[in-house]
């Protein structure tokens, strides 16, 4: 009767109370995974973001928010949804709103990992609510990850995942906020398409608001194809540490502000936090408004 209930909203684009209640019930659920960091994903990542001075050895660390390309989800093709993502219902809960994005996220590093480990990943689903907002119902999902390796807990995060529904017509337009302008670190970058193919196949993300311009604009509504949240923050948290050399990071916070698109290049941008522990860092978009905020600490 669950799954009755939540296909029906499906149809309706909608979260009612008692949907919300049916997907509540996902709260809790666990899964582990086994994996290990191998050279190839640490060469593919360093490629992918253009670097040349990163350690592939049996020992080297991995650097910080590279184990998003491990863990990869090996599902079959026949159980992939129609958004490219495996078909809804299993570890996460089957959200009717046809959207999804990785709305930030907040880690905490007690332990390296290296290339070489064997690694294993307990995910856990936290709290599943619901907000509506000004275009329509939001639900969020925030799962909870520890990452351990052979020294034990290695990665702590908790990840929120932002289902909205599908753009209409009457929609209001959000006003979008203007990037901080007293960046004192910033890089250019041009997400074209091949950019962003690489970072999918190496997260093994099927979601085609990456990749397919078709799907992206006459599906989703959106005006070409998204930039990879997650490939924003490994972008800023990149451009905190190559400011601070030397120092080991130890937490790291992001959220996603507003969609960034293939249309044109955009800045990571950054500064010296004012309490000296670590760094405030931004995205900006080509005209100036603000699309990542985060920051990163470190001991």
């Amino acid at each position: 009767m669950e799954l009755d209930a939540i296909a029906n909203d499906a149809t309706a684009g909608r979260i009612t109370p008692q949907t919300l209640a049916s997907l509540r019930a996902w709260e809790g659920r666990s899964e582990t995974v086994h994996d290990q960091v191998n050279p190839s994903t640490v060469l593919g990542m360093a490629a992918t973001l253009d670097l040349s001075d990163v350690g592939a050895a049996p020992g080297d660390a991995l650097r910080p928010l590279w184990h998003w390309a491990l863990f990869n989800p090996r599902v079959p093709q026949s159980a992939i949804g129609d958004d490219g993502h495996p078909r809804r219902g299993g570890f996460l809960p089957p959200v009717p709103l046809p959207r999804r994005m990785w709305a930030g996220g907040r880690l905490q590093w007690h332990a390296p990992l290296c290339v070489g480990d064997a690694v294993r990943r307990t995910s856990r689903i936290g709290e599943v609510s619901h907000k509506a907002g000004r275009t329509g119902d939001l639900l969020f999902v925030t799962v909870q990850h520890e990452i351990h390796g052979p020294a034990g807990l290695a990665v702590s995060e908790e990840h929120d995942i932002v289902y909205r529904a599908a753009p209409r017509p009457a929609d209001p337009v959000v006003a979008p906020l203007a990037a901080p302008a007293d960046a004192a670190w910033t890089r250019q970058v041009t997400p074209d398409p091949v950019l962003l193919f690489r970072y999918s196949a190496l997260t093994f993300n099927g979601h085609r608001i990456h990749y397919d311009r078709s799907y992206v604009t006459q599906v989703e509504g959106y005006p070409g194809l998204v930039v990879h949240g997650p490939l924003i923050a490994t972008l800023l948290a990149e451009l905190g540490q190559r400011e601070n050399p030397g120092r080991r990071v130890r937490a790291f916070s992001f959220k996603a502000v507003r969609p960034t698109f293939d249309l044109h290049p955009f800045d990571v941008c950054g500064k010296p936090a004012g309490d000296g522990a670590g760094a405030e860092l931004w995205g900006r978009d080509h005209e100036g408004f603000l699309t990542m905020q985060a920051r990163i600490d470190f001991d």
